[in-house]
């Protein structure tokens, strides 16, 4: 396909598969790419989706990024792609979107080879709205290629990953993307390897900690409180939690508070877990490097484990609990250290 961006780092494999299946003749009507936000889904998605479609490409299933299909779906533009995700203020894909999209892929390409889908995070649709999504791929249309994101293959009914052809997106190496960082970014060394290390090899990710400054600070300040309620009595552990969620946790941005603390509390726990066990790994977080090796001096395994599980758990729950609830019982479970 294009030359190779930092997004795509680690996933040669997956687009050489990809522009085979153009070059043979063999494009499925569904493709599944899973893997962690930040992976680099939607931009293989969108790629794949100009390989597709592409007015001049050098070779088949190689877009020259330039003619007016290729600039459109770079920027989700063109009138043969249809977006559906969570809708604002929303906390799933209803069915009702699923349909509204299929009333759309019903029409014939205006202008492009193929109608592209783009479903992103489809984990986050109802068991309802992934039903409705059957009959599309029960009954491919030849004109329509559907390109499906999620976090897991698990997070999806049976039924329909067993019709898709499934990618799993894995982190690249922290080192290889240290390296594209400094040469394709122009990144700083030190800045690199941090920012390398934080996003745990996602190549997503690690581009949105570059443009979007505040997010490292916000990263530093969350950790900082991590040390700082580990010292802190129950009441103020209460408090805590009260002033992060002063409307009693019921906004949809309360949630994504607490989704981005337990986010960064578990990545620094996680340092600590490895840390206990004596695993010759690097740390997601070496800036911290020493309050961990304390901490993992202090807690032990089964402790340090505990929390971890606890965090994961507490994760997974954030779209059904109580938040001030949920909340209060993570922290209540952590150790008190002077």
């Amino acid at each position: 396909m294009l030359g190779m961006t930092v997004e795509l780092i680690g996933h040669a494999w997956a687009e050489k598969m990809l522009q085979q299946h153009i070059a043979g003749g063999k494009v499925r009507h569904a493709y599944l790419f899973t893997g962690a936000a930040g992976t680099g889904r939607r931009t293989l998605a969108l790629r794949f989706a100009q390989s597709l479609n592409c007015h001049t490409p050098s070779s088949p299933g190689i877009p020259c990024g330039t003619c007016r299909n290729c600039t459109l779906l770079e920027n989700r533009q063109h009138p043969d792609l249809s977006i559906l995700q969570v809708e604002e203020d929303a906390t799933s894909i209803k069915v009702e979107q699923v349909r509204d999209l299929q009333r759309q892929l019903s029409l014939a390409p205006y202008e492009a080879s193929f109608r592209i889908a783009l479903l992103l995070n489809f984990e986050q649709a109802t068991d309802g709205a992934q039903n409705a999504l059957l009959k599309t791929l029960e009954e491919p249309n030849p004109k329509v290629i559907l390109l499906v994101t999620a976090d897991m293959a698990e997070n999806l009914l049976p039924t329909i990953v067993s019709r898709c052809e499934v990618l799993h997106l894995r982190p690249t190496s922290t080192s290889d993307l240290r390296q594209a960082l400094i040469q394709q970014e122009r990144v700083e060394a030190e800045t690199a390897d941090l920012v390398a290390h934080v996003s745990g090899g996602w190549p997503g990710y690690a581009l949105r900690l570059l443009r979007e400054p505040d997010l490292l600070e916000r990263r530093r300040q969350w950790l900082e409180d991590l040390l700082r309620l580990l010292s802190a009595s129950r009441r103020e552990r209460f408090a805590f939690v009260e002033a992060k969620l002063p409307k009693g946790g019921e906004r949809s941005e309360d949630r994504e508070t607490l989704r981005e603390a337990f986010t960064h509390w578990i990545s620094f726990w996680r340092d600590v877990l490895l840390v206990t066990t004596r695993a010759q790994v690097e740390l997601a977080n070496p800036d911290y490097d020493k309050q961990i090796r304390h901490l993992a001096e202090t807690v032990n395994l089964q402790e340090a484990r505990k929390i971890v599980q606890r965090l994961e758990y507490s994760i997974g729950r954030l779209n059904n609990a109580n938040l001030r609830v949920l909340a209060d019982a993570l922290l209540l479970d952590w150790p008190r250290l002077s």
